[in-house]
């Protein structure tokens, strides 16, 4: 493996791994990782700081997400993109900053999905609204949204290597709410929307 890809690898889990939830609370006066659920995602910070912190947040996650993978797509071949596509989520969920702890990665992968395949991005994207508005639940539509992912990448690119790549980042996804998922099943999960 050459060693230009083995730099952009590195850079592009460190750009994964910048906590901007975390980064935006502090400038707040607030640690995020002591309010609300404790996460540094961008639905925290919304619960915590507001709508405006909170879209602040999700931009900066998508970005730090799409950009790298964006680029390298003009660099690398699908094989290499899609580990690279891997390593941006598992930055932000596994964080060097943070003693590898760190999001749960919906909106990085976003981003990441985003610069895989526009199309299918946009798809995800309507799965994981019509879910929320209809359950209130951003754990929920995350959820089933990492689920299908790899699916509608697969129909729609028709690449074993963004195929793989997406259903490894859901896999994630869906372990990073594992806290989420049993809170969902005691009925004791958060409810942005019909509290």
């Amino acid at each position: 493996m050459e060693i230009n890809f083995i730099v952009y690898l590195i850079i592009t889990y460190l750009l994964g791994s910048i906590p901007f939830g975390l980064i935006i609370s502090k400038l707040f006066g607030k640690d995020i990782r002591k309010e609300g659920s404790g996460n540094i995602g961008a639905t925290n910070v919304t619960r915590v700081l507001g709508k405006k912190a909170g879209l602040l947040v999700l931009i900066l996650d998508m970005l730090k997400g799409f950009l790298p993978i964006y680029i390298a797509k003009y660099i690398f071949d699908t094989k290499l993109v899609s580990l690279l596509a891997i390593a941006s989520v598992i930055g932000h969920c596994f964080s060097i900053f943070l003693k590898f702890k760190g999001g749960k990665g919906v909106a990085t992968a976003i981003g990441v999905l985003l610069a895989l395949s526009f199309k299918a991005a946009l798809i995800v994207i309507m799965f994981w609204l019509g879910v929320f508005l209809v359950s209130g639940y951003v754990s929920l539509a995350s959820m089933l949204s990492a689920s299908i992912s790899w699916v509608i990448i697969n129909f729609i690119e028709n690449n074993i290597y963004y195929t793989y790549a997406a259903f490894i980042i859901g896999l994630i996804i869906i372990l990073k709410h594992k806290d989420n998922l049993d809170r969902l099943l005691k009925g004791t999960e958060y409810r942005f929307l019909h509290k």
